[in-house]
């Protein structure tokens, strides 16, 4: 009996071809009504090695998810890949491949034979700054561009705090700083190169619940992250009860859904804008990246598609800085409607500006 995570979850066995057939037929019967591809949980452990040694000594306090690379796995994601590919339509698979180097993450692509995409978690880990951010984005470059892998970008998910409560704890930022690096990051997360995923509650700033012990569902403390999404202001907020298996996250009459799509001015439509703009414009979907040189702090990059350019400018600090690139704003994670031959940036404002 092996498991990775908790006794009761038991690992199948892939050195079974009992088992490879029936998670095969598995995915057939989704792909048979329709279904477009599978995100894949710890795929990065279906294969192991058979004699199931002991973790070497200087890595035995580690979890064996972060540790597992075995040539067994790049065989039976090639074989599911056969699968996917063997059906019409653009059918994919992304992994989520825990291993805390972009290196190794990017094996699991293969020879364009393996996964479409696989989730990259070092970045997941950065520091709010433009020191941090800049090391992830060349690094991810550097590893990906050379085999042609696409690369995505995550900034909070189920297993981790929501990214404006984890910077809120590192900077000890009060809410309305918070705030406005919630929606610097959404600018961040929307114009790298690659495929931004959204976690559900994102795009309403919500912050993690504070979950008393008694209240605790989960064994490796997750639950913050994992609370109900409030939808409206009701006592309610949407859902049948008011009392449900986790507290609200934070401030659940005003972050909610139903408010946060009625105020133009809230970090919903900022999300709401920068997906509009990305779908408008090629150049954020598909542009190369360059990072630029910019003043302390300010982390700067520019999109290019043939001659067609927009420059993102995210001041990681809070402080004015008395730089912005040179063009037209046309989007400020500050305001609705960015005002024209401003000349500085404000405390954690991020801006794209078309040139």
């Amino acid at each position: 009996y092996l498991h990775c995570f908790l006794s009761e979850q038991p690992d199948l066995n892939w050195a079974n071809p009992e088992v490879v057939i029936a998670m095969e037929d598995t995915l057939r019967f989704w792909l048979d009504r329709g279904v477009d591809g599978f995100r894949m949980d710890v795929v990065h452990l279906i294969g192991k090695d058979p004699a199931l040694p002991d973790e070497p000594p200087e890595v035995a306090g580690l979890p064996h998810t972060v540790l597992n690379v075995r040539p067994e796995t790049h065989e039976h994601l090639r074989s599911l890949r056969r699968l996917l590919d063997g059906y019409d339509g653009d059918r994919m698979a992304i992994g989520e491949i825990y291993l805390l180097d972009t290196k190794l993450v990017a094996e699991h692509y293969g020879n364009n034979d393996e996964l479409h995409l696989c989730f990259n978690f070092p970045p997941l880990y950065a520091r709010w700054n433009a020191e941090s951010w800049r090391a992830r984005i060349a690094e991810t470059e550097s590893v990906l561009g050379p085999i042609d892998a696409w690369p995505t970008w995550v900034l909070s998910n189920h297993d981790n705090p929501r990214h404006p409560t984890r910077y809120a704890a590192d900077l000890r930022l009060d809410e309305a700083a918070t705030e406005r690096v919630a929606r610097a990051a959404a600018v961040l997360l929307c114009t790298l190169r690659g495929t931004p995923f959204l976690y559900a509650g994102e795009e309403l700033g919500l912050t993690d619940a504070v979950v008393p012990d008694d209240r605790r569902r989960d064994p490796a403390g997750r639950d913050g992250c994992r609370a109900p999404i409030p939808w409206d202001a009701s006592p309610t907020h949407g859902w049948k009860s008011a009392d449900n298996w986790l507290p609200w996250p934070p401030d659940p009459t005003r972050r909610n859904a139903a408010d946060q799509i009625a105020d133009p001015d809230s970090i919903f439509h900022v999300y709401r804008r920068l997906l509009e703009l990305r779908r408008s414009l090629p150049v954020l979907q598909s542009g190369e990246i360059s990072l630029l040189e910019a003043p302390e702090g300010v982390l700067a990059y520019e999109r290019s598609l043939e001659g067609s350019r927009v420059t993102i400018a995210i001041n990681t600090t809070d402080d004015e800085i008395d730089w912005i690139p040179p063009g037209e704003t046309l989007i400020s994670s500050l305001d609705s409607y960015p005002a024209a031959g401003r000349r500085a940036l404000r405390p954690y404002e991020a801006v794209i500006v078309g040139q």
